[in-house]
């Protein structure tokens, strides 16, 4: 199955769920495409130890997961 998922804000627990939802979708065997607009766009801005959106995008880069802006 074809996934596209938007992430159009800056709240880095939502940023971190959509990516964590990428990256169950890719296990499964997904395509998937996240496209970032307009705050998103700055995708590991308020990283922390709660929120490790830059492991988590990593993770989905490398796991064949398309990143658009």
């Amino acid at each position: 199955m074809k996934i596209l998922i938007i992430i159009s804000t800056n709240s880095a627990e939502l940023k971190w769920n959509a990516l964590r939802f990428g990256n169950l979708a890719l296990e499964q065997g997904d395509e998937v495409t996240i496209f970032l607009n307009g705050p998103a766009v700055s995708l590991t801005e308020g990283e922390s130890l709660q929120f490790p959106l830059a492991e988590q995008a990593k993770l989905f880069t490398l796991s064949e997961g398309n990143l658009a802006a």
